[in-house]
């Protein structure tokens, strides 16, 4: 437990009489702000009423004031004879929706992450850091990843049906540095890349940057062409193919069990290599969530990662592969400079070794958050949608504008959104727009009287 120094505490809220209004909403104000900051540290012990009266120069009724509007907002944890500590109020921590996308006077809808789950992960945190004692003894020199962590990840595999070993693992901080390190090791320059249309962005991003050759697939809320991805495999024989079959960002589409063994067959026999992002998979919205096989195969590299689950923060992602493809990954000189540190591996080892409270809880406001958006949406013939099963977005098809001119009359109301071009390897897609599900149902009801044009709440 942190106490905090009078004598310092004025110096750590700023200015904070300057601001308008009586002085007892301004201190509290500047409180809970310094706490949002840093600068006051959650679990920080406060002076006591009356030695902030002094040193802040107000009378102590002030102070009380103050105190008793943080501690019924959710800010200060008061015991007997002991003071008050300062908290975050539930209604931050148990969000799903990360703090930035609402906070000021604007609305963010342009990226599809989740928050930390709070209490689990500082608990996760805690435990991590009892048991780095025995990293301090080595060198902690990047490597494949820890060896708990690599046990973990294989036993999920096999648990789920595709009988995995640690050696066929490689851990990364995150999705996008495997797919960095993918596209340094296997893409050869000469052959083209397939790519889903729409797609992530980051993967997007990665490609271009590579200067690839795209080739696009497309892919709705219905699903994947195979009989398109045939022949293109056929006739302009891409080296490899990135696909998100479990929950397609941005669609939705899950990618049926007797696709992904055509996909497999399709891939071994025309020499591509299929990269599977899993990214998405844990985010079944389905009641109750169904198994569902991974795409694999010889021709199979699964990427994976903490960042929908969990929390973006949290840079660990991971490679399955075959063994050798593992053990040349090893030797790239990116490999080093992709690993994440020992702790945060050991933070993961933490909160995946048993999700399932977990993820019970994040599916459930996800789904919530999905519906209440698509109630909001429906009985207007501007747009059409498929509820997604799973993952993060809606695919909005717009019938009566472009995705780029709703964005902007949308911005002007202070809402930023995601055009359907920004998904897209051949810049397709100008009548769709995604829409994430992650925000608060107070941001999704306030988004969408901004795109329905109705006023706001």
């Amino acid at each position: 437990m942190t106490e905090t120094p009078t004598t310092g505490f004025a110096t750590v809220l700023g200015a904070w009489r300057q601001e308008p209004g009586p002085l007892a909403a301004a201190l509290a104000a500047a409180i809970r702000e310094a706490v949002l900051d840093g600068r006051v540290p959650v679990g920080t012990r406060l002076p006591s009423e009356r030695a902030l009266a002094t040193v802040l120069r107000v009378s102590r009724g002030t102070v009380v004031s103050a105190l008793t509007a943080l501690r019924d907002d959710g800010w200060l944890h008061t015991r007997h004879g002991s003071g008050s500590d300062i908290r975050l109020p539930p209604r931050l921590t148990e969000r799903t929706a990360p703090r930035s996308m609402d906070h000021g006077e604007g609305m963010d809808l342009t990226r599809a992450v989740p928050a930390a789950p709070h209490t689990a992960y500082l608990a996760a945190s805690r435990r991590a850091v009892e048991r780095s004692a025995s990293l301090l003894l080595d060198s902690a020199e990047p490597d494949a990843g820890l060896p708990q962590l690599r046990e973990l990840l294989a036993e999920r595999y096999t648990d789920q049906g595709l009988p995995t070993r640690p050696d066929q693992i490689l851990v990364t901080s995150g999705a996008r540095a495997a797919l960095t390190l993918l596209a340094d090791q296997v893409h050869d320059r000469g052959r083209a890349v397939l790519v889903e249309s729409p797609t992530y962005q980051g993967a997007l991003a990665v490609w271009r940057r590579r200067r690839a050759r795209l080739v696009a697939l497309p892919v709705g809320p219905a699903g994947w062409d195979l009989d398109r991805l045939d022949r293109a495999v056929r006739t302009m024989r891409p080296q490899l193919a990135y696909l998100t079959p479990d929950f397609h960002n941005p669609t939705g589409a899950l990618m049926p069990a007797g696709q992904r063994r055509a996909v497999a067959e399709l891939a071994a026999r025309g020499d591509l290599t299929v990269i599977a992002d899993e990214t998405l998979r844990d985010l079944d919205l389905r009641t109750p969530p169904e198994p569902v096989p991974h795409l694999a195969g010889s021709a199979v590299i699964s990427v994976g990662s903490t960042s929908k689950l969990l929390w973006g923060g949290l840079r660990v992602g991971w490679l399955r592969a075959d063994a050798a493809r593992i053990r040349e990954l090893r030797h790239n000189p990116l490999q080093s400079r992709l690993t994440p540190p020992p702790l945060e591996q050991l933070i993961a080892c933490e909160l995946l070794a048993d999700p399932r409270e977990l993820l019970r809880e994040r599916r459930e406001r996800l789904r919530a958050q999905r519906d209440h958006l698509a109630t909001l949406l429906r009985g207007t013939g501007a747009w059409s949608f498929t509820l997604p099963p799973g993952g993060l977005c809606l695919w909005l098809h717009l019938h009566e504008t472009t995705a780029t001119a709703l964005t902007r009359r949308a911005a002007a109301h202070g809402l930023k959104l995601s055009p359907g071009p920004a998904f897209s390897a051949d810049r397709a897609h100008t009548h769709y727009l995604r829409l994430p599900y992650t925000a608060t149902p107070e941001l999704l009801t306030r988004a969408a009287a901004v795109l329905t044009g109705q006023p706001p709440p």
